[in-house]
């Protein structure tokens, strides 16, 4: 590879699982082989960075080796700048996976310069979707696309122009369990037509599930099954979630080559 391929999970509204997909597919890619370096920019609520501490004092205290990739909190008080910080890990991985803050913030801004696979989670509500498109109240069909699918486009055309690299743009629509089946639906029709018009693709993401929040403590994934005690069916299902959320980053493999649906999405 001439150089590692960044996910950046971004998302000006918090609340959307975020932080907790973020931490799913570095550690998921990490268990997968790859070199996976991840930075934590939110440096007010430092969910991933918790998260990842959590699961380094799990390894110690349970005696068990866990795939952990290389991890760091961004602290803008240090004279590092992210610029800085985010070319050193990269120097000793082949994916970063970067989680920035729910709100608009400069860091997260240069850091979507380097996205290669820009990720926002949605759920499936209309009050997440207007983060990206406004919706007629009347037809629910959209109006224009609002000012973050603007920041994106202007971040992809830049990194186009400074790098001649394409982003791959991918909206993950996670599943709330209290929306009814019309509206999800709703929301999917306008997500399929927002994607004409600004050039996203849409995958499904994780449901709402308790088992997310019982993880966090002890820095647990979907994946370590076998720390985890007694194992249900929800287990069983939520990591098959996992497991396609991944298959649908369509990441490059370690030579360098995209997957398909990658290729698919560069050359539309």
């Amino acid at each position: 590879m001439a150089g590692p391929h960044f996910i950046v999970f971004a998302n000006e509204k918090g609340g959307t699982g975020k932080s907790t997909t973020a931490v799913h597919a570095a550690v998921a890619l990490a268990q997968a082989g790859r070199r996976v370096a991840a930075v934590d920019l939110d440096t007010r609520q430092r969910t991933l960075g918790r998260y990842l501490d959590n699961r380094a004092a799990s390894v110690q205290r349970l005696g068990v080796d866990l795939p952990m990739p290389l991890y760091e909190t961004f602290d803008p008080a240090k004279s590092e700048a992210i610029d800085a910080l985010l070319d050193r890990l990269a120097g000793d991985a082949d994916i970063v996976v970067v989680d920035t803050p729910g709100r608009d913030d400069p860091d997260a801004r240069k850091a979507m310069l380097r996205a290669d696979t820009l990720v926002t989670p949605i759920n499936d509500s209309f009050v997440d979707l207007d983060l990206i498109g406004q919706v007629d109240a009347e037809t629910y069909r959209v109006r224009r696309p609002s000012f973050y699918a603007e920041l994106v486009w202007n971040s992809r055309t830049q990194r186009a122009k400074a790098h001649g690299a394409s982003v791959d743009w991918v909206v993950l629509r996670n599943r709330m369990q209290h929306i009814e089946a019309r509206n999800m639906r709703r929301v999917g029709e306008a997500l399929n037509e927002l994607s004409r018009r600004v050039g996203f693709r849409v995958i499904p993401g994780l449901g709402e599930r308790v088992i997310y929040r019982e993880l966090f403590p002890k820095g647990l994934t979907l994946l370590d099954l076998q720390q985890l005690g007694e194992v249900g069916i929800a287990h069983i299902a939520a990591r098959q979630e996992l497991r396609e959320m991944i298959a649908g980053f369509a990441l490059p493999n370690e030579s360098g080559a995209p997957a398909p649906a990658r290729a698919a999405a560069l050359a539309g």
